[in-house]
């Protein structure tokens, strides 16, 4: 009994540690969105604000020609079009990937780990074929090149992950469906995607968490600040010789809350998800 209770005082700990570890520095992001300058240069740095200041964000969600919340604005619709897009696209190719390589067992488990394989990679290595294809169909510069881009760091993550879900769906459904008559599309996408559907929103979130954070492409195939994601514009916020903190931070808070609501509505279909591929059968 003491035992029991010296071990869950022990799980409790280090799960307040974990989330203390995990929220403090957003918290402090957040805190640093609205100090006032002041409060940025004192030192020691007050852990409260002595003014709160929430021009920032009125300056990062006004949409003035040539101003910061122009860039901001158009490179938050450059990253939700290209994450929307990245998304689908992969899908579209991984799902019936993922039911090949699941219903062929081991016959082509070798492709798979070369696919894998090839999500282990760094993203350097593929930067100047994709920069050749892309100049060459005039794709530089615009969401289209991030979307085929990302859609090489994301197929094989969605492949394996799904293909993961799949395995656990019993072929005996798919065999009594052909046997009257159903054909291999009608299988897949009345019987198999329905029973995958905690893999499938728990990829969706991974999948789409990717290319909102991916920087390398987006700065490589952009250019042009109409075309430029989020990350890419953060970091030029912060290029100068003297870089504004708080509105580095109101910029982080901005680009941080859409893939966290998204993360709190779904926290169900993630765990599900991620725990269907541990019991077999």
């Amino acid at each position: 009994m003491e035992q029991s209770r010296t071990g869950r005082i022990a799980a409790y700990g280090a799960l307040y540690l974990l989330g203390l570890v995990i929220l403090a520095p957003i918290a402090w992001m957040v805190l640093m969105s609205i100090s006032s300058q002041r409060d940025l240069t004192t030192v020691p740095l007050p852990w409260i604000p002595t003014q709160l200041d929430f021009s920032r964000y009125a300056r990062l969600l006004t949409f003035t020609h040539n101003s910061d919340g122009e860039v901001f604005l158009f490179a938050l619709r450059n990253t939700c079009l290209v994450a929307l897009g990245t998304t689908i696209l992969s899908f579209v190719l991984s799902i019936p990937a993922a039911y090949v390589f699941s219903r062929a067992g081991k016959r082509l488990g070798w492709a798979l780990y070369l696919i894998v394989a090839t999500y282990m990679l760094p993203p350097l290595m593929f930067v100047v074929p994709l920069y050749r294809i892309l100049s060459t169909f005039s794709l530089l510069n615009s969401p289209w090149a991030l979307m085929i881009a990302d859609c090489t760091v994301v197929m094989p993550f969605t492949t394996w992950l799904l293909k993961s879900g799949m395995d656990n769906i019993p072929a005996d459904l798919e065999e009594a469906a052909a046997i009257d008559g159903a054909k291999l599309w009608r299988i897949l996408i009345q019987i198999v995607l329905p029973l995958a559907k905690p893999v499938i929103g728990t990829t969706l979130l991974f999948a789409a968490l990717i290319v909102w954070d991916e920087f390398l492409y987006a700065m490589l195939f952009t250019s042009d600040s109409r075309a430029q994601t989020l990350t890419v514009v953060i970091a030029n916020l912060a290029s100068g010789r003297v870089s504004d903190y708080g509105l580095l931070s109101a910029a982080g808070v901005i680009a941080a809350t859409p893939p966290v609501l998204v993360g709190l509505l779904l926290q169900r279909s993630i765990v599900s998800g991620l725990t269907a591929g541990g019991v077999k059968g």
